[in-house]
């Protein structure tokens, strides 16, 4: 009985570790799914299917094939902001986020069918409204990079009833097509 009492003892150890890893992992699982549930409600579901999902370390945490890259909330904003970009955003994106200039050569499309906190209208680089930087808080949108001729006399009023140019004379100028109401 002893020996039958020992030999529990010595699984039960194992056991215990292996379950706890098995809870720890899934713990990790439901964050990553969360995030690729957040960064997914930014497109529409024929283009969510198919949408490659990373994270803002650059960690892939969905494999994709239509070259649709989406992107959780940013971990730095408190509400939602996820967002969907065509492989031009990308590219955008990352000039935006390290600070180097962008010539935009090409049409791009992202979604950003959650909506957003807010943004400035005017500064790039603006973390919260201020008295001068035009700050807007925009439902559900799509956003459009073109050559910059292309985006010449677009209003930059948000207000207006249509698409308006955010960010402009930067080289991350692009346009803003609102397809939702603002909440």
């Amino acid at each position: 009985m002893k020996h039958l009492h020992g030999g529990r003892k010595r699984w039960v150890g194992p056991g215990l570790v292996a379950l706890l890893a098995n809870l720890a992992g899934s713990g990790l699982a439901v964050a990553d799914q969360a995030k690729i549930d957040d960064a997914l409600a930014a497109a529409p579901p024929g283009l969510a299917e198919g949408a490659k999902v990373i994270d803002w370390e650059g960690n892939e945490l969905k494999g994709g094939t239509n070259g649709y890259t989406c992107l959780p909330t940013p971990p730095t904003l408190d509400g939602r902001a996820p967002m969907c970009l065509d492989e031009a955003w990308m590219h955008w994106a990352m000039a935006w986020q390290h600070k180097q200039p962008i010539t935009v050569d090409a049409l791009g499309i992202a979604y950003m069918l959650a909506g957003d906190e807010g943004a400035s209208l005017v500064d790039p680089y603006a973390q919260a409204p201020t008295g001068d930087n035009a700050w807007i808080e925009e439902g559900p949108h799509l956003m459009l990079i073109a050559p910059a001729a292309l985006l010449e006399g677009y209003s930059t009023d948000p207000y207006a009833g249509g698409p308006y140019l955010m960010w402009q004379g930067t080289d991350y100028q692009h346009l803003m097509v609102p397809v939702g109401p603002r909440d």
